[in-house]
């Protein structure tokens, strides 16, 4: 090219989750192990079946002309109106259908809300984060992502001293990130840390980000709480979305709710940018929008919700009893969303591959690489589970993020059992 075109944050974009998916796929080919996909959290590829009344409320829309038609670039009307009903429901900050844009899944809403801001301004992220947000906020600023500290040894909350500090002597920082119920953890955290950290938005005159895409899918004696029960003046954005809840990944449905865009002008002019960068595009997908009043306005949903959850926390505990006991690793239950995250104390010694083709092929990936990628890569030569390094979601601790999505009881109790005897050959033998 006459001279370069590829901008300076294009280095930043990194997504481990489907990055593994060719290198399983040549194991998978070379020693006709079956591939267990712990990297993606897809309900349904993990054996979940819908419903049959969520089946045929889906059904009788695709039937419906309009179904097929363009809609507002907001969103529809009814279904906006239905979703400010349900927060409007819980108390906190109020909002009206013209608070809420939807969007081709969270992925698109994340791209933008990152991209149009000036390139100057940071959001912080937590660390660990969701490589999507820590991904996107790192290209927008062309520059590794800022982060601040969640702790495993404290139930992976946020460091609350660590990230007040981090703004204070970071001016450039305009947001905060919270993801709540966390990704890649598992965590969910209590209303006292939300105060806090609204507190600290409001004191350095901050927004706020809060992706609450597992809002609903909670577990173990925790309770929700929504960030627009806590957010009180604070400028800020909630990202929710079908993709996990229902679940309808392939749908690419999400959309964000909009708190006290009239407290501040600056803000507004920035949520306006967002409205017009998608009235650009014209508008998001019609059919999951039409779906989601009919859905979770239905009598059934609620005791839904609740039969998935009781499956994630006897998943989540599972899988604990079988990880707490092994030597140099930290383990905490999950008690959202369906993910949970181990984290190594010391380095690895390595796992035994017995093909040597595909050792040899790892080995080119592994070296000079990090603990857990070693060990990630490892496991998927040695037993066909796949799994994502802890590093790869914008973290130094090593460890890596397996799901609780398995639904055959039999495949689960293999991972797990696994994990625990791969863990313990990499860490202790």
């Amino acid at each position: 090219m006459r001279m370069p075109i590829v901008d300076v944050g294009a280095k930043e974009l990194s997504y481990e989750i489907r990055e593994i998916v060719d290198i399983a796929k040549f194991i998978e080919k070379k020693t006709n192990k079956r591939i267990i996909w712990e990297n993606i959290g897809d309900p349904i590829a993990k054996g979940e079946k819908l419903p049959d009344w969520i089946k045929e409320i889906i059904a009788e829309l695709v039937r419906e002309n309009k179904s097929y038609a363009y809609c507002p670039t907001k969103g529809l009307e009814e279904t906006r109106e239905f979703l400010a009903d349900l927060n409007n429901r819980r108390g906190g900050v109020q909002i009206t259908k013209e608070d809420i844009i939807f969007f081709n899944g969270l992925g698109d809403a994340i791209s933008k809300i990152y991209s149009l801001l000036k390139r100057q301004v940071r959001v912080i992220n937590p660390s660990p984060s969701y490589s999507t947000h820590s991904s996107a906020e790192g290209s927008h600023a062309g520059c590794p992502p800022l982060t601040y500290y969640l702790d495993p040894y404290n139930n992976w909350f946020p460091d609350i001293d660590d990230l007040e500090k981090r703004i204070r002597y970071n001016p450039s920082i305009c947001g905060i990130l919270i993801i709540n119920p966390d990704n890649p953890t598992g965590a969910v955290y209590p209303k006292k840390i939300l105060d806090s950290i609204v507190d600290i938005a409001n004191e350095y005159g901050l927004f706020i980000i809060c992706d609450e895409i597992y809002c609903n899918l909670v577990y173990n004696g925790r309770k929700p709480c929504f960030l627009s029960e806590v957010v009180d003046d604070v400028p800020a954005i909630s990202l929710k979305g079908i993709s996990k809840e229902l679940p309808w990944p392939g749908a690419r449905c999400g959309w964000i709710e909009v708190y006290n865009a009239d407290k501040d002008e600056e803000f507004k002019k920035y949520i306006n940018s967002i409205y017009r960068a998608k009235l650009i595009e014209v508008c998001s997908t019609t059919l999951p929008q039409m779906a989601i009043p009919r859905i979770m306005g239905d009598k059934r949903y609620k005791k839904y919700l609740e039969e998935r959850n009781k499956f994630f926390e006897s998943r989540s505990n599972l899988a604990y009893k079988k990880l707490k006991n092994i030597n140099n690793i930290v383990v905490n239950k999950a008690y959202g969303s369906f993910y949970m995250t181990v984290v190594f104390e010391k380095e690895g010694n390595g796992i035994k591959i017995e093909n040597k083709e595909v050792e040899e092929y790892i080995n080119k990936f592994i070296k000079n690489s990090t603990n857990d990628k070693k060990f990630v890569y490892q496991l998927l030569a040695s037993t066909g589970i796949c799994v994502v390094p802890l590093t790869s979601f914008c973290t130094k601790l090593n460890g890596f993020r397996v799901t609780l999505l398995e639904r055959d009881d039999e495949v689960f109790k293999y991972t797990f059992e696994n994990l625990a005897e791969k863990i313990d050959e990499f860490l202790n033998k």
